[in-house]
């Protein structure tokens, strides 16, 4: 799979978590609580394999800098906002508007990415540099998921 494929799939399957978790209540805690620890763990990966691999041969290239940049200041941004989602208890009223706030940011980063970042890196990676990079993904993304995985 190439890495362009890799994470498009990451982006489909945080979005499902995105719109199922829009949907909960204050009288959702459990719900939201597993959605939020889904989306926290799917996210840190992709960040993971996003800004050691992807992002830096990126990067390399001057026409695609600017965007890298900016994609790493984007998650910042929803790393920042889902430390806050997590110091707020699931029933409180806020709760909601901040998953969305969340969300938002979130979506907007992914259409970013899946319409210009794509599209340049297709441009300054040929097909075989991407199945490269994609399966170097694959092995960290692998064992980011074992790192994060809870002892015992």
């Amino acid at each position: 799979m190439d890495a362009i494929q890799l994470l498009k799939t990451d982006h489909d399957a945080v979005k499902k978590m995105l719109e199922a978790g829009e949907k909960t209540t204050e009288r959702g805690v459990k719900t939201r609580q597993a959605l939020l620890t889904r989306i926290k763990e799917e996210l840190t990966v992709h960040e993971i394999i996003e800004e050691e691999i992807f992002y830096p041969a990126l990067k390399e290239h001057p026409k695609a800098r600017e965007i890298v940049l900016e994609g790493y200041e984007e998650h910042h941004v929803v790393d920042m906002i889902m430390a806050e989602l997590e110091q707020t208890p699931f029933e409180d009223e806020t709760w909601g508007a901040k998953f969305t706030v969340m969300k938002e940011n979130i979506e907007h980063h992914i259409e970013e990415e899946e319409t210009e970042m794509f599209k340049q890196a297709r441009q300054v990676l040929d097909a075989q540099e991407l199945r490269d990079l994609g399966a170097r993904m694959e092995e960290r993304k692998r064992q980011a998921k074992a790192e994060l995985a809870p002892a015992g």
